[in-house]
């Protein structure tokens, strides 16, 4: 009889940490592999954690709203599955081990050869994602608390680095790693208790950060501070695309969809993206090359209750207009409702932002690190337009494509807009 750690999975690739919400079962509950346990929460979305194995829910660590580092224990399932567990637990933690070396607790253990015996122990999403890669989890070597086998270990296995299919990149030099800028620490928010320094002025009031905000927060710290943003803003006269458009809105209502402004302006980025390759793609961990993408999958920005989160819709070059409607309503919809898998928001290439419908000129979206660029959108607006005889009223899209200085140069961010501008001006360019 053995305990085998429960831990907190890496729903993402630069995901180091996550939220615990709530149990499904108690502490002494008997449980089965694949049984639902709890559910967790990344910075993006929220995830069911499953059993990786048959036995007993012997103790929990984790308390509502705590944050968990990726692999550190959730809770202990004691087992007696004694074929699938021998060799594999031997340097698993003890009840009192973890009482003494809470912290020891959450390092991985050393690299465990493949098993011979019985299925190997792994969290419920590596072994999904070695059914995607086509891998055998029994030839993983697992790197996780006691053995067991994490995501980053089947992507490792398969010579990968990210869930997008990009082939690894070389590990960085010294030299590149001494270059690396350190993203500054995040700032506590004021404690009501320590006093919050502004009360010697007037009534204040603490209000806590959302859980999407205390984990996006170091994230975009690291993404504003490690990479040279640049933003060119440009216009598009989607006067014709939006009659067109309304057209296809009015059909669709019928059938109770809607057709968005969003799906062409997705389509219409995928054409500029094919255009200018470097667009869409990332720089590679040493620096020294870039990692260009021959896939779509862009990733749209939802306001939720929580804050912002960014599930991606894939293979946009492959769905029209109504498909990609229908799909933006799913994918918003679920991602208010706290639905998202992890599936749902890995292996984007480009993001889209849209403020459309609350308002505002220009801004300067933040780039989704490992990308090389983000397209920010506002609100339409009528403007007075020279037609070459007289000013006419022409609805106009404000565009903000900030971009990673490194991979694009201003040049290439002005043709990248002005390309961009030209397919929403022309519909028809969409089908070229």
């Amino acid at each position: 009889m053995r305990e085998v750690p429960l831990v907190m999975p890496k729903m993402s690739m630069t995901m180091t940490e996550g939220t615990f919400l709530v149990w499904h079962r108690k502490q002494g509950d008997a449980i089965q592999a694949g049984d639902l346990v709890c559910e967790v929460a990344s910075d993006k979305v929220d995830m069911e954690v499953e059993s990786p194995i048959e036995g007993t829910l012997a103790r929990l660590v984790a308390e509502p709203d705590q944050v968990i580092a990726v692999g550190a224990p959730l809770a202990f399932i004691m087992s007696d599955a004694d074929d699938m567990l021998e060799g594999l637990f031997d340097d698993a933690p003890t009840a009192a081990a973890e009482q003494q070396e809470a912290p020891a607790a959450a390092a991985p253990a050393a690299a465990s050869p493949p098993s011979r015996r019985g299925p190997r122990p792994a969290v419920p999403f590596a072994r999904r994602r070695a059914s995607q890669l086509h891998i055998d989890i029994n030839t993983v070597a697992a790197t996780g608390p006691g053995g067991l086998i994490t995501v980053s270990d089947v992507e490792t296995a398969a010579g990968q680095t990210s869930t997008n299919g990009e082939a690894a990149s070389p590990a960085p030099s010294a030299a590149a790693a001494s270059a690396a800028v350190a993203a500054p620490p995040a700032l506590a928010p004021p404690s009501a208790a320590a006093g919050d320094g502004f009360s010697a002025f007037g009534e204040t009031v603490i209000e806590p950060l959302s859980r999407i905000a205390k984990v996006s927060g170091p994230a975009l710290t690291r993404s504003w501070t490690t990479i040279p943003h640049v933003t060119q803003h440009d216009d598009a006269d989607i006067t014709d695309l939006d009659a067109y458009r309304r057209e296809l809105d009015t059909a669709a209502k019928a059938d109770g969809n809607r057709v968005t402004l969003l799906a062409f302006i997705l389509k219409a980025a995928v054409s500029a993206l094919k255009a200018y390759p470097r667009v869409n793609s990332s720089l590679s961990v040493a620096g020294d090359a870039f990692v260009l993408k021959r896939y779509y999958h862009l990733g749209v920005a939802v306001d939720t209750e929580q804050g912002l989160v960014v599930p991606v819709v894939r293979d946009v070059d492959r769905k029209g207009i109504i498909e990609l409607s229908k799909e933006l309503a799913d994918i918003s919809s679920r991602a208010r409702a706290g639905k998202l898998t992890g599936d749902d928001v890995r292996g984007a290439s480009f993001t889209v932002s849209s403020l459309g419908g609350i308002g505002g000129t220009a801004f300067t979206p933040i780039v989704n690190s490992p990308e090389a660029a983000i397209l920010g959108v506002s609100k339409g607006r009528i403007q007075p337009s020279w037609n070459g005889e007289q000013f006419v009223p022409r609805l106009q899209l404000p565009l903000s494509f900030s971009y990673d200085h490194r991979i694009i140069d201003g040049a290439l961010a002005a043709r990248f807009t002005a390309h961009l501008s030209q397919v929403l001006g022309d519909v028809r360019r969409l089908i070229l």
